[in-house]
């Protein structure tokens, strides 16, 4: 059974900061995309960030400059830091992988979401 873990959500702020984890477990053999995506009320879900194993990243336009994704392999964890918030930031966020299980064959899971929430 893999699943992916996020925590680090939370309220804060205008102009806070927030750091997401997301930890991937199970018979994993690898990760190849893992990314970030979030989901406000009534809007559709976005790609926030994204990151190939080889740390190649990519990010949404709106968050450029003010949010960061990093991963470490080892530990099958992805991270998001998040400054410089702003209340159109407000979104559930979630952690998705793109993955090789043990026993082979490629999934792509979804985490169950963490909530964000910037007060102005």
């Amino acid at each position: 059974q893999v699943q992916l873990v996020e925590s680090g959500g939370g309220a804060v702020q205008a102009g806070g900061s927030l750091r997401l984890s997301c930890v991937a477990s199970g018979r994993i053999f690898s990760i190849n995309y893992m990314g970030w995506y979030r989901q406000a009320p009534g809007k559709q879900r976005e790609l926030v960030a994204g990151i190939t194993s080889s740390g190649i990243t990519n990010y949404a336009d709106s968050v450029k400059g003010r949010f960061t994704i990093s991963r470490d392999n080892a530990k099958n964890t992805v991270y998001l830091q998040m400054d410089s918030l702003i209340p159109e930031d407000t979104a559930v966020y979630y952690c998705n992988a793109d993955l090789v299980k043990v026993v082979g064959g490629s999934y792509n899971y979804w985490g169950q979401g963490t909530q964000v929430t910037v007060s102005s």
